[in-house]
Protein backbone atom coordinates (compact mmCIF):
# COMPACT_ATOMS: atom_id res chain seq x y z
CA UNK A 1 0.00 0.00 0.00
CA UNK A 2 1.37 3.40 -1.02
CA UNK A 3 0.07 6.96 -0.77
CA UNK A 4 -1.12 8.02 -4.21
CA UNK A 5 -2.55 11.48 -3.50
CA UNK A 6 -2.84 14.03 -0.70
CA UNK A 7 -5.55 16.59 -1.38
CA UNK A 8 -7.19 19.48 0.44
CA UNK A 9 -10.32 21.57 0.02
CA UNK A 10 -11.26 24.82 1.71
CA UNK A 11 -14.81 24.54 3.02
CA UNK A 12 -16.78 27.68 3.94
CA UNK A 13 -20.22 27.54 5.59
CA UNK A 14 -22.21 30.78 6.00
CA UNK A 15 -24.20 31.01 9.24
CA UNK A 16 -27.74 32.44 9.03
CA UNK A 17 -28.01 35.87 10.63
CA UNK A 18 -30.48 34.70 13.27
CA UNK A 19 -27.99 32.07 14.50
CA UNK A 20 -24.89 34.27 14.57
CA UNK A 21 -23.28 35.47 17.79
CA UNK A 22 -20.91 38.33 18.61
CA UNK A 23 -17.71 37.90 20.61
CA UNK A 24 -14.17 39.31 20.63
CA UNK A 25 -13.85 37.74 17.16
CA UNK A 26 -16.61 40.09 16.00
CA UNK A 27 -19.82 38.82 14.45
CA UNK A 28 -19.28 35.16 13.62
CA UNK A 29 -20.91 34.84 10.21
CA UNK A 30 -19.26 31.69 8.88
CA UNK A 31 -17.33 28.54 9.68
CA UNK A 32 -14.22 27.52 7.75
CA UNK A 33 -11.96 24.47 7.62
CA UNK A 34 -9.64 22.57 5.30
CA UNK A 35 -10.79 19.04 4.57
CA UNK A 36 -7.78 16.80 3.97
CA UNK A 37 -7.92 13.56 1.99
CA UNK A 38 -5.15 10.96 1.83
CA UNK A 39 -5.80 8.38 -0.87
CA UNK A 40 -3.79 5.20 -1.46
CA UNK A 41 -3.09 3.24 -4.61
CA UNK A 42 -5.61 0.58 -3.54
CA UNK A 43 -8.38 3.19 -3.30
CA UNK A 44 -8.48 3.39 0.50
CA UNK A 45 -8.95 6.88 1.91
CA UNK A 46 -8.52 8.72 5.20
CA UNK A 47 -9.94 12.09 6.20
CA UNK A 48 -8.50 14.92 8.27
CA UNK A 49 -9.24 18.49 9.30
CA UNK A 50 -6.96 21.51 9.49
CA UNK A 51 -7.85 25.04 10.56
CA UNK A 52 -6.38 28.45 9.83
CA UNK A 53 -7.86 29.95 13.00
CA UNK A 54 -8.87 28.78 16.45
CA UNK A 55 -12.15 30.68 16.03
CA UNK A 56 -14.89 29.86 13.58
CA UNK A 57 -13.73 31.73 10.47
CA UNK A 58 -10.37 31.79 8.75
CA UNK A 59 -9.14 31.74 5.15
CA UNK A 60 -7.79 28.26 4.41
CA UNK A 61 -6.19 28.91 1.01
CA UNK A 62 -2.69 28.81 2.51
CA UNK A 63 -3.37 25.48 4.22
CA UNK A 64 -4.64 23.99 0.96
CA UNK A 65 -1.55 25.20 -0.89
CA UNK A 66 0.77 23.90 1.83
CA UNK A 67 -0.88 20.47 1.78
CA UNK A 68 -0.97 20.10 -1.99
CA UNK A 69 2.33 21.72 -2.98
CA UNK A 70 4.67 21.25 -0.02
CA UNK A 71 3.71 18.44 2.35
CA UNK A 72 1.64 16.12 0.20
CA UNK A 73 4.28 15.55 -2.50
CA UNK A 74 6.74 14.47 0.21
CA UNK A 75 4.40 11.65 1.22
CA UNK A 76 3.35 10.35 -2.19
CA UNK A 77 4.77 6.86 -2.67
CA UNK A 78 5.26 6.36 1.06
CA UNK A 79 3.67 3.67 3.24
CA UNK A 80 0.67 5.37 4.94
CA UNK A 81 0.93 3.03 7.92
CA UNK A 82 4.19 4.66 8.99
CA UNK A 83 2.40 7.60 10.60
CA UNK A 84 5.32 8.51 12.88
CA UNK A 85 7.74 8.66 9.97
CA UNK A 86 5.30 10.79 7.97
CA UNK A 87 4.95 13.32 10.81
CA UNK A 88 8.69 13.66 11.23
CA UNK A 89 9.32 13.99 7.51
CA UNK A 90 6.76 16.80 7.24
CA UNK A 91 8.04 18.62 10.32
CA UNK A 92 11.74 18.30 9.50
CA UNK A 93 11.46 18.76 5.75
CA UNK A 94 14.63 18.23 3.67
CA UNK A 95 16.70 17.72 6.85
CA UNK A 96 14.63 14.74 7.94
CA UNK A 97 17.41 12.27 7.12
CA UNK A 98 19.75 14.22 9.41
CA UNK A 99 17.09 14.50 12.12
CA UNK A 100 16.53 10.75 12.03
CA UNK A 101 20.22 10.06 12.32
CA UNK A 102 20.70 12.57 15.15
CA UNK A 103 17.57 11.57 17.06
CA UNK A 104 16.22 15.11 17.41
CA UNK A 105 14.04 17.53 15.46
CA UNK A 106 15.42 19.86 12.80
CA UNK A 107 12.20 21.60 11.79
CA UNK A 108 11.45 23.59 8.69
CA UNK A 109 11.22 27.38 9.03
CA UNK A 110 7.43 27.18 9.26
CA UNK A 111 7.59 25.30 12.56
CA UNK A 112 4.34 26.83 13.80
CA UNK A 113 1.20 28.31 12.28
CA UNK A 114 -0.07 27.27 8.86
CA UNK A 115 2.56 24.57 8.31
CA UNK A 116 1.74 22.78 11.56
CA UNK A 117 -2.00 23.18 10.95
CA UNK A 118 -1.52 21.49 7.57
CA UNK A 119 0.53 18.73 9.23
CA UNK A 120 -2.35 18.34 11.70
CA UNK A 121 -4.86 17.64 8.97
CA UNK A 122 -2.65 15.17 7.15
CA UNK A 123 -1.74 13.40 10.38
CA UNK A 124 -5.42 13.09 11.29
CA UNK A 125 -6.16 11.64 7.86
CA UNK A 126 -3.32 9.11 8.20
CA UNK A 127 -4.64 7.89 11.56
CA UNK A 128 -8.15 7.70 10.10
CA UNK A 129 -6.79 5.74 7.13
CA UNK A 130 -4.86 3.35 9.36
CA UNK A 131 -7.95 2.57 11.42
CA UNK A 132 -10.08 2.08 8.33
CA UNK A 133 -7.45 -0.19 6.76
CA UNK A 134 -7.33 -2.37 9.87
CA UNK A 135 -11.08 -2.25 10.42
CA UNK A 136 -10.74 -0.75 13.89
CA UNK A 137 -11.12 2.57 15.66
CA UNK A 138 -8.18 4.90 16.25
CA UNK A 139 -9.08 4.70 19.93
CA UNK A 140 -8.45 0.94 19.81
CA UNK A 141 -5.10 1.55 18.10
CA UNK A 142 -4.17 3.76 21.05
CA UNK A 143 -4.92 0.98 23.52
CA UNK A 144 -8.65 1.46 23.99
CA UNK A 145 -10.73 3.63 26.28
CA UNK A 146 -9.69 4.55 29.81
CA UNK A 147 -13.20 5.91 30.39
CA UNK A 148 -16.55 4.24 29.76
CA UNK A 149 -18.15 7.67 29.31
CA UNK A 150 -17.21 11.33 29.56
CA UNK A 151 -19.48 14.27 30.30
CA UNK A 152 -19.62 16.99 27.68
CA UNK A 153 -19.71 20.66 28.60
CA UNK A 154 -21.77 23.11 26.58
CA UNK A 155 -19.40 25.69 25.11
CA UNK A 156 -21.09 29.01 24.33
CA UNK A 157 -22.24 31.82 26.60
CA UNK A 158 -22.15 35.16 24.79
CA UNK A 159 -25.29 36.81 26.24
CA UNK A 160 -25.25 39.96 28.36
CA UNK A 161 -25.73 40.02 32.13
CA UNK A 162 -29.52 40.19 31.84
CA UNK A 163 -29.69 37.09 29.63
CA UNK A 164 -26.61 34.96 30.34
CA UNK A 165 -28.28 33.01 33.14
CA UNK A 166 -31.17 31.99 30.91
CA UNK A 167 -28.81 31.16 28.03
CA UNK A 168 -26.66 28.85 30.14
CA UNK A 169 -29.67 27.35 31.88
CA UNK A 170 -30.96 26.46 28.42
CA UNK A 171 -27.79 24.44 27.91
CA UNK A 172 -28.36 22.69 31.23
CA UNK A 173 -31.95 21.88 30.27
CA UNK A 174 -30.58 20.33 27.08
CA UNK A 175 -28.74 17.79 29.25
CA UNK A 176 -25.34 19.35 29.98
CA UNK A 177 -23.96 19.26 33.51
CA UNK A 178 -21.24 21.82 32.79
CA UNK A 179 -21.24 25.05 30.77
CA UNK A 180 -18.70 27.58 29.51
CA UNK A 181 -19.14 31.29 28.80
CA UNK A 182 -17.00 33.95 27.14
CA UNK A 183 -15.55 36.97 28.96
CA UNK A 184 -12.77 39.48 28.35
CA UNK A 185 -12.36 42.30 25.87
CA UNK A 186 -15.80 41.65 24.37
CA UNK A 187 -17.28 43.04 27.60
CA UNK A 188 -15.42 46.34 27.48
CA UNK A 189 -14.22 46.25 31.10
CA UNK A 190 -13.56 43.86 33.96
CA UNK A 191 -16.63 44.94 35.92
CA UNK A 192 -18.94 43.90 33.07
CA UNK A 193 -17.28 40.48 32.82
CA UNK A 194 -17.63 40.03 36.58
CA UNK A 195 -21.29 41.04 36.45
CA UNK A 196 -21.99 38.56 33.66
CA UNK A 197 -20.27 35.70 35.51
CA UNK A 198 -22.12 36.53 38.72
CA UNK A 199 -25.41 36.52 36.82
CA UNK A 200 -24.46 33.25 35.15
CA UNK A 201 -23.76 31.54 38.46
CA UNK A 202 -27.04 32.84 39.87
CA UNK A 203 -28.91 31.58 36.81
CA UNK A 204 -27.83 27.94 36.90
CA UNK A 205 -28.00 25.19 39.48
CA UNK A 206 -25.17 25.26 42.00
CA UNK A 207 -24.20 21.70 41.00
CA UNK A 208 -23.47 22.77 37.41
CA UNK A 209 -19.79 23.39 36.62
CA UNK A 210 -19.09 26.85 35.18
CA UNK A 211 -16.01 27.59 33.04
CA UNK A 212 -15.03 31.04 31.72
CA UNK A 213 -12.97 31.76 28.59
CA UNK A 214 -11.26 35.10 27.88
CA UNK A 215 -9.74 34.02 24.53
CA UNK A 216 -6.43 35.53 25.68
CA UNK A 217 -7.79 39.09 25.73
CA UNK A 218 -7.28 40.30 29.32
CA UNK A 219 -4.13 42.09 30.43
CA UNK A 220 -2.42 40.29 33.31
CA UNK A 221 -3.60 42.86 35.86
CA UNK A 222 -7.18 42.72 34.58
CA UNK A 223 -7.11 38.92 34.52
CA UNK A 224 -5.99 38.86 38.15
CA UNK A 225 -8.66 41.35 39.17
CA UNK A 226 -11.31 39.35 37.34
CA UNK A 227 -10.21 36.00 38.80
CA UNK A 228 -10.20 37.37 42.33
CA UNK A 229 -13.65 38.94 41.86
CA UNK A 230 -15.29 35.72 40.59
CA UNK A 231 -13.56 33.24 42.87
CA UNK A 232 -16.72 32.90 44.99
CA UNK A 233 -18.63 31.85 41.84
CA UNK A 234 -16.90 28.44 41.96
CA UNK A 235 -15.26 28.57 38.55
CA UNK A 236 -14.20 25.17 37.20
CA UNK A 237 -11.45 26.83 35.15
CA UNK A 238 -10.41 30.22 33.74
CA UNK A 239 -9.39 29.67 30.13
CA UNK A 240 -6.75 31.65 28.24
CA UNK A 241 -6.66 34.64 30.63
CA UNK A 242 -3.97 36.49 28.65
CA UNK A 243 -2.31 36.40 25.25
CA UNK A 244 -0.45 33.20 24.43
CA UNK A 245 2.51 35.47 23.63
CA UNK A 246 2.70 36.70 27.22
CA UNK A 247 4.29 33.85 29.15
CA UNK A 248 5.44 36.05 32.05
CA UNK A 249 1.96 37.58 32.33
CA UNK A 250 0.42 34.11 32.32
CA UNK A 251 2.73 33.10 35.15
CA UNK A 252 1.64 36.17 37.12
CA UNK A 253 -2.01 35.25 36.70
CA UNK A 254 -1.51 31.63 37.69
CA UNK A 255 0.42 32.66 40.83
CA UNK A 256 -2.19 35.20 41.90
CA UNK A 257 -5.38 33.10 41.88
CA UNK A 258 -6.74 29.85 43.22
CA UNK A 259 -8.99 29.48 40.15
CA UNK A 260 -7.56 26.71 37.89
CA UNK A 261 -6.11 28.01 34.62
CA UNK A 262 -6.67 26.32 31.25
CA UNK A 263 -4.61 26.99 28.12
CA UNK A 264 -3.39 25.44 24.91
CA UNK A 265 -5.84 25.98 22.06
CA UNK A 266 -3.50 28.60 20.55
CA UNK A 267 -0.37 26.47 20.92
CA UNK A 268 1.52 24.41 18.35
CA UNK A 269 3.35 21.12 18.98
CA UNK A 270 4.46 19.48 22.19
CA UNK A 271 7.26 22.00 22.51
CA UNK A 272 4.83 24.85 23.22
CA UNK A 273 3.07 22.67 25.77
CA UNK A 274 6.37 21.76 27.45
CA UNK A 275 6.87 25.50 27.93
CA UNK A 276 3.41 25.86 29.51
CA UNK A 277 4.14 22.99 31.88
CA UNK A 278 7.66 24.05 32.84
CA UNK A 279 6.52 27.61 33.56
CA UNK A 280 3.63 26.36 35.70
CA UNK A 281 1.12 28.34 33.65
CA UNK A 282 -1.75 25.87 33.26
CA UNK A 283 -3.68 23.32 35.29
CA UNK A 284 -5.60 22.15 32.20
CA UNK A 285 -3.99 21.48 28.80
CA UNK A 286 -6.19 22.07 25.74
CA UNK A 287 -4.62 20.95 22.46
CA UNK A 288 -6.66 21.43 19.29
CA UNK A 289 -5.91 18.44 17.06
CA UNK A 290 -6.67 20.43 13.89
CA UNK A 291 -3.96 22.94 14.83
CA UNK A 292 -1.41 21.56 17.31
CA UNK A 293 0.17 18.93 15.04
CA UNK A 294 -2.64 16.39 14.79
CA UNK A 295 -3.45 13.28 16.82
CA UNK A 296 0.20 12.20 16.87
CA UNK A 297 1.21 15.38 18.65
CA UNK A 298 -1.97 15.26 20.72
CA UNK A 299 -0.84 11.93 22.15
CA UNK A 300 2.49 13.44 23.17
CA UNK A 301 0.73 16.41 24.80
CA UNK A 302 -1.57 14.00 26.63
CA UNK A 303 1.53 12.24 27.95
CA UNK A 304 2.73 15.59 29.32
CA UNK A 305 -0.57 16.07 31.13
CA UNK A 306 -0.43 12.54 32.51
CA UNK A 307 3.19 12.84 33.60
CA UNK A 308 2.66 16.16 35.37
CA UNK A 309 -0.72 15.27 36.90
CA UNK A 310 -2.55 17.96 34.92
CA UNK A 311 -6.00 17.76 33.36
CA UNK A 312 -6.36 17.16 29.61
CA UNK A 313 -9.32 18.83 27.89
CA UNK A 314 -8.91 18.88 24.09
CA UNK A 315 -10.19 21.99 22.35
CA UNK A 316 -13.05 20.73 20.17
CA UNK A 317 -14.24 23.73 18.16
CA UNK A 318 -14.49 22.49 14.61
CA UNK A 319 -16.19 19.80 12.57
CA UNK A 320 -17.51 16.44 13.74
CA UNK A 321 -14.24 14.93 12.51
CA UNK A 322 -11.96 16.94 14.78
CA UNK A 323 -14.51 16.46 17.57
CA UNK A 324 -14.23 12.69 17.12
CA UNK A 325 -10.43 12.93 17.06
CA UNK A 326 -10.46 15.04 20.23
CA UNK A 327 -12.82 12.70 22.03
CA UNK A 328 -10.69 9.71 21.00
CA UNK A 329 -7.70 11.41 22.60
CA UNK A 330 -9.69 12.16 25.74
CA UNK A 331 -11.05 8.64 26.06
CA UNK A 332 -7.53 7.21 25.78
CA UNK A 333 -6.08 9.45 28.50
CA UNK A 334 -6.51 9.04 32.26
CA UNK A 335 -6.08 12.82 32.57
CA UNK A 336 -9.27 13.71 30.67
CA UNK A 337 -12.45 14.40 32.62
CA UNK A 338 -14.74 16.36 30.31
CA UNK A 339 -15.31 17.03 26.58
CA UNK A 340 -16.01 20.40 24.93
CA UNK A 341 -19.11 20.59 22.72
CA UNK A 342 -19.85 23.73 20.72
CA UNK A 343 -23.27 25.34 21.16
CA UNK A 344 -22.50 27.93 18.51
CA UNK A 345 -24.01 27.54 15.05
CA UNK A 346 -21.71 25.13 13.22
CA UNK A 347 -22.86 23.30 10.08
CA UNK A 348 -19.62 21.29 10.00
CA UNK A 349 -20.43 19.74 13.36
CA UNK A 350 -23.89 18.57 12.33
CA UNK A 351 -24.21 18.42 8.52
CA UNK A 352 -20.82 17.61 7.00
CA UNK A 353 -20.32 14.05 8.23
CA UNK A 354 -22.39 10.99 9.01
CA UNK A 355 -21.44 8.67 11.85
CA UNK A 356 -20.28 11.49 14.12
CA UNK A 357 -19.91 10.55 17.77
CA UNK A 358 -21.82 13.49 19.30
CA UNK A 359 -23.09 13.75 22.92
CA UNK A 360 -26.27 12.02 23.99
CA UNK A 361 -27.98 13.83 26.88
CA UNK A 362 -24.74 15.62 27.64
CA UNK A 363 -22.57 12.48 27.64
CA UNK A 364 -20.11 11.10 25.07
CA UNK A 365 -19.42 7.37 24.80
CA UNK A 366 -16.52 5.54 23.11
CA UNK A 367 -17.21 4.44 19.55
CA UNK A 368 -15.88 1.39 17.72
CA UNK A 369 -16.29 2.52 14.10
CA UNK A 370 -13.16 2.24 11.92
CA UNK A 371 -10.85 5.24 11.95
CA UNK A 372 -12.52 8.25 13.53
CA UNK A 373 -15.91 6.98 12.38
CA UNK A 374 -16.88 10.00 10.25
CA UNK A 375 -17.90 9.78 6.59
CA UNK A 376 -18.06 13.04 4.59
CA UNK A 377 -21.41 13.80 3.00
CA UNK A 378 -20.54 14.36 -0.67
CA UNK A 379 -23.36 16.85 -1.29
CA UNK A 380 -22.36 18.90 1.77
CA UNK A 381 -18.70 18.94 0.74
CA UNK A 382 -19.71 20.16 -2.71
CA UNK A 383 -22.02 22.80 -1.24
CA UNK A 384 -19.40 24.25 1.10
CA UNK A 385 -16.32 23.98 -1.14
CA UNK A 386 -14.81 27.37 -2.01
CA UNK A 387 -14.59 27.72 -5.79
CA UNK A 388 -11.78 29.40 -7.67
CA UNK A 389 -9.38 29.24 -4.72
CA UNK A 390 -6.60 26.78 -3.95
Amino acid sequence: MKIARVGARWLHAPIPLERQHVSDFGRVASFDMALIEVECDDGSTGWGEAKAAVGSAGACAAIVATVEHELGPVLVGQDPRRVNAAWESMYNGPRDVHAARAGRTMPVLGRRGITVSAISGIDMALWDLLGRTLGTSVLALWGGARHDRLPAYASGGWADADNIGAQLDGYVRAGFGAVKMRVGVMDGDVATSVARVTAARDGIDSAVDLMVDAHGTFSPSDAIAFANAVESCRIRWFEEPVSADDRVGAQRVRAATRVPIAAGESEFTRFDFVDLVERGIADVLQPDLAICGGPSEGRRIAALAESHQLELAPHCWGSALSFSAGTSLAFASPSARVIEFSLGANPFLHDLFVGANLPVDGVVYPKDAPGFGCEPVADAVAEYAVRGRP
